[in-house]
């Protein structure tokens, strides 16, 4: 019996995860990747789409990947959620006439008969916006000479004005990724998604791994991490003087509470220190401060403040969850850091695209045990060169090599897939290698 129990607790946690409640964070994508925002589902938070502000209470206990439109109620503008059909795109089914062009078809603005004012009189009337979009097409003079791919354009085009869609979407390592670099890749060292999946590999970022992490991309690395080591491990953030580097984008993660234990921050004096077997005195333990949950939402409110689409308007709510509140990035347990000096990170990864390559990997590696694995990005190619080769020069890693990520996005649709027309030229550039002891010298029989 207890093992079944065990089994049906085990299920309904994995049912609860694919669902929203209150106090996660989301991530909603309006028609089709237009704009994207990151938001807190709270019984006060709303969403402006043009000029109208829904709440967002009906997201709650929803699944992720549920679809959402604009609808006129009673108390105005709200999300109602769509069921969808199953048919999708079926111009694969019709008759494509290639004979069948525009050329002939004129824009002067005299095809639509229907006026701005008729538009208001239907929604006064409470008329929903897939009535709008086909009452438009309706009135339009030019819609059947149009071809059928045309067509598909012009329907999409007034679906997205008079009846905009909200996808709710889970966030996770891809999806934030994906959004920072559409919105804001500064915040993120222009670091594409591709880049940061080839980071995860060539750090051999696996269960019960103890990774050494710089991050210094707001907490995209760390937050990537934790979420593949699944609550086992360590991520231990090593930073440069007093103060740990801010990972404000970890929180997105809607990471679970054992998970955010394993996410820790010791200062490069700290594991130097123990490396050299100094202890840690107690009036410098209290000059380091830690990253508690409040600090977090200060972090996070100040990059609201640089308000873009991608960024979660603010919104007072008294609502909370304690339960479920963001504690990573606590100091290190003097425990964990006596381990890791005998023992060694299992493998290390650097994302700091300020700091010099060399200067922080000579620092940080002898901190990594022997044939571990290590990786390094940085938006340029040249650092990464210049440190490959001094690795080389002082014999401390081997299996060097420099990676491009390359990443070609396709429109997949019936009789037009191609390659989008505007695609990212690069994602960055990875270092990756394997420490070695150099403390006997190579003979040649090595």
């Amino acid at each position: 019996m207890s093992i079944n129990k065990a089994v049906d607790e085990d299920s309904n946690l994995n049912d609860n995860s694919r669902l929203t409640f209150e106090g996660c964070n989301v991530l909603l994508d309006i028609n089709d990747g237009d704009r994207l925002v990151f938001s807190r589902l709270t019984a006060a938070s709303t969403l402006k789409i043009g000029n109208k502000k829904c709440s967002l209470q009906p997201l709650i206990g929803c699944p992720f990947g549920s679809l959402f439109q604009v609808e006129s109620g009673k108390e105005g503008p709200c999300l109602t959620r769509m069921v969808p059909n199953g048919e999708g795109n079926n111009l694969e089914e019709k008759d494509v006439d290639g004979s069948k062009d525009n050329r002939a078809i004129v824009d002067n603005n005299t095809a639509q008969s229907l006026t701005s004012e008729d538009i208001d009189e239907m929604r006064r009337q409470g008329a929903k916006g897939d009535e709008i979009v086909e009452a438009l097409i309706a009135n339009s003079a030019t819609f059947e000479k149009k071809t059928l791919f045309s067509q598909e354009k012009y329907r999409v085009k007034k679906q997205k004005k008079y009846a905009p869609r909200v996808l709710l979407r889970r966030p996770f390592a891809r999806s934030i990724c994906e959004a920072y670099f559409k919105k804001h890749p500064d915040k993120i060292g222009f670091m594409r998604v591709d880049a940061l999946s080839l980071l995860l590999c060539l750090g051999n970022v696996t269960a019960n791994a103890d990774v050494l992490v710089v991050d210094m991309v707001s907490g995209i690395l760390t937050g990537a991490i934790a979420e593949r080591l699944g609550g086992t491990g360590y991520v231990c953030n090593t930073y440069r003087g007093l103060s740990p580097y801010p990972v404000d984008i970890t929180r997105m993660f809607n990471l679970s509470d054992e998970i955010c234990k394993r996410i820790v921050h010791a200062s490069l004096t700290d594991l130097n220190s123990f490396q050299t077997g100094v202890s840690v005195s107690e009036s410098e333990e209290e000059t380091l401060p830690a990253i508690n949950s409040a600090g977090l939402e200060e972090v996070g409110v100040s990059a609201e403040d640089g308000g873009m689409d991608i960024t979660p308007e603010k919104v007072p709510s008294p609502i909370t969850k304690p339960a479920k509140s963001i504690k990573a990035g606590q100091k290190a347990p003097p425990e964990a850091i006596k381990l890791w000096k005998e023992n060694g990170f299992s493998s290390l990864i650097i994302a700091a695209p300020e700091l010099d390559p060399w200067g922080i990997i000579k620092e940080v590696l002898p901190l990594l045990a022997f044939s571990a694995p290590f990786a390094v990005y940085h938006q340029y190619a040249l650092p990464l060169a210049a440190c490959m080769h001094n690795l080389q020069i002082e014999k401390m890693a081997i299996g060097l090599q420099i990676s491009e990520p390359w990443l070609r996005e396709y429109q997949v649709l019936p009789s037009r897939t191609h390659p989008q027309m505007q695609m990212s030229a690069f994602g960055g550039y990875i270092l990756s290698g394997t420490k070695i002891s150099s403390s006997e010298p190579v003979t040649s029989s090595n």
